[in-house]
């Protein structure tokens, strides 16, 4: 086959499959063109999720009818004063956006300069379908129509009208994170879904995220070799069930990196389950030298001349927030202390169960020894209210041994044969109502327990679609849901084998799970990601006193349970001071 040069229509859908992937790769470059021309307030109207139609109204510098056509050349822009490719410091730069979406849908630019006459001009899949004058105020307005309606190929391709819907979402909160000084609103067939107005960077943040982030976070604020990090980072408390929450910018731009992705779950490291993430906004300012933002065309992923230095840089800035704010874990005991812990149990003792039922699990960080001695008090203060068991049932009767106290309110002590068992009460319960759970949906489907007051929960719009597509597959695990309006769920009825206590709070994390897995699997497939979820919010709490029965009771279900010895998490739910170390530590061995 010889060689030939491709006609100009085909280069055209060549480049926009390069840009135009989706409604919201679309969208994003007529935004960013807002934001570039330097717009105070920024519209958007959104039609089947922009599948049907996008809008982007601008009150920004405008074009003149000279320049609206030559907007729509190939290579053409205004962001490139010179030749200095690398110093370029607007959102975009290439010049294909408008003639590749032009390419792929009937486009319609109208736009004014102050001072000046409005003009208009559409261009049809290619080709100019109208040319005139237009009036508008100062700005631009930019229609796309019909994206891939005579590319059968591509449209085929795209996804609901909802999930395309959330994808543009994301889109459009993420720049207006980055430009808290600009003003955005957001119209989705008819109804007005955001809408935020100029303000600073923490309170767009919050608006955007979470109303509840600006009372659990800390701000970021360091600066390493000309390299400024800010932002805001939420409390390690503060988490999500998925990292779609964490919003990272570079010189202003939103990035998908994986470099910072990583750097920002390793400042969490030992403050977080494997499961959780962190809810952050961080915003690094580099020197245009020492970034490369031309490796991708979307320019979502960039290139650090020093990644090193920018990942200790996030790593020790999130670190030293959190420890100023006095939110990060004290320093762990020294090594040869924690070795003399073990996760280690016999297995004889437990007549007709497996021995995988007490794998040894993980060993992750313990709550530290008292660092030093509290000063002598000049008077005597009254002596503090705790209770422990008599020593009256075998110690040897019972792998788990028996219950002798509770510590805390939070970790059940019980005296074993050979040495002394500390369970956490609510990472062995997590596991337990996990297991009935999964035995019950085996057996048929789970009991609901009615709320005698449904509840509300406010959700985004995207995770209240996600849940009610799954409500008849969610009622097979006992959670009875109707949607309640755009944002909010309406919650009927809780499984019974969890109670009450968190309906908010699992109602959250199922959205978060909904949006991890998608919508490729169904959710039977899913069954350990939804019943771990359910389990979490259904356990008993840290901080709750049980009876000596109660923590017996759980001690014999741990006993006959699979997998008792770690969480849902990855976490131990108990663990072993043999005698021989309880002498170490005293020092008479």
């Amino acid at each position: 086959m010889s060689i030939r040069r491709l006609p100009p229509h085909l280069v055209n859908r060549i480049a926009a499959g390069e840009v135009v992937e989706r409604p919201a790769s679309a969208l994003k470059e007529l935004v960013e063109n807002a934001i570039d021309a330097g717009s105070s307030r920024i519209s958007i109207v959104l039609r089947g999720g922009g599948i049907d139609g996008i809008e982007v109204a601008d009150d920004g510098c405008g074009m003149s009818r000279d320049e609206i056509a030559l907007a729509l050349e190939r290579h053409a822009t205004s962001k490139l004063p010179d030749d200095a490719i690398e110093n370029v410091a607007t959102m975009g730069f290439r010049g294909e956006a408008l003639p590749s979406i032009a390419s792929v849908a009937r486009l319609t630019i109208e736009s004014r300069v102050a001072g000046g006459e409005g003009w208009s001009r559409t261009v049809d899949n290619g080709a100019v379908a109208a040319d005139g004058p237009a009036a508008l105020p100062p700005g631009t307005r930019v229609r796309v129509d019909d994206l891939f309606a005579h590319v059968p190929a591509r449209r085929k391709f795209l996804r609901s009208a909802r999930s395309e819907y959330a994808a543009s979402l994301d889109v459009v909160k993420r720049l207006a994170m980055a430009r808290p000084d600009i003003a955005f609103t957001l119209d989705h067939d008819g109804r007005r879904v955001l809408s935020v107005q100029a303000e600073d960077r923490p309170s767009r943040v919050a608006a955007l995220t979470d109303r509840q982030l600006a009372a659990n976070s800390v701000a970021i604020d360091a600066v390493r070799e000309g390299v400024v990090l800010g932002g805001v980072a939420g409390l390690p408390t503060f988490n999500r069930g998925i990292a779609d929450h964490q919003y990272l910018f570079v010189n202003g731009r939103p990035v998908k990196d994986r470099l910072l992705v990583g750097a920002v779950r390793g400042a969490y490291a030992e403050m977080l389950a494997r499961d959780r993430h962190a809810v952050v906004a961080l915003f690094l300012d580099v020197p245009p030298s020492e970034v490369d933002v031309n490796v991708h065309p979307a320019k979502t992923e960039v290139r650090f001349r020093d990644p090193a230095m920018v990942r200790g840089l996030i790593v020790g800035g999130l670190r030293a927030a959190l420890d100023s704010a006095g939110h990060r874990s004290q320093p762990r005991p020294s090594a040869a202390a924690l070795g003399l812990w073990t996760t280690e149990i016999s297995h004889s003792r437990v007549s007709g169960n497996p021995a995988s039922f007490f794998a040894p699990p993980r060993q992750e960080s313990w709550p530290p020894a008292f660092a030093g001695v509290a000063e002598e008090r000049a008077t005597f203060e009254a002596t503090p209210f705790a209770r422990a068991e008599a020593a009256t049932a075998p110690a040897n009767s019972f792998p788990m041994g028996v219950a002798r106290g509770q510590v805390a309110a939070t970790y059940i002590i019980a005296e074993a044969e050979d040495g002394l068992v500390i369970v956490d009460q609510h990472a062995a319960h997590e596991r337990l109502v996990l297991e009935r759970m999964r035995r019950a949906t085996a057996s048929g489907v789970v009991a609901s327990q009615p709320l005698l007051l449904p509840e509300v929960v406010e959700l985004d719009e995207p995770a209240c679609d996600r849940l009610e597509a799954r409500i008849p597959e969610l009622v097979e695990f006992g959670l009875e849901l109707e949607r309640f309006g755009p944002a909010a769920m309406l919650v009927r009825g809780v499984p019974a084998a969890l109670g009450t206590s968190d309906v908010t709070g699992l109602v959250t994390d199922l959205a978060d799970e909904l949006a991890a897995f998608g919508e490729a699997l169904s959710l039977r497939e899913r069954l350990d990601h939804v019943a771990a979820t359910m389990a979490c919010h259904g356990s008993v709490r840290a901080g709750r006193i049980l009876s000596v029965a109660e923590m017996n009771g759980l001690l014999r279900e741990m006993e006959v349970t699979p997998h008792s010895g770690q969480c849902n998490h990855g976490r131990p739910t108990w663990i072993k001071l043999a005698h021989g170390d309880i002498e170490k530590l005293f020092g008479r061995k």
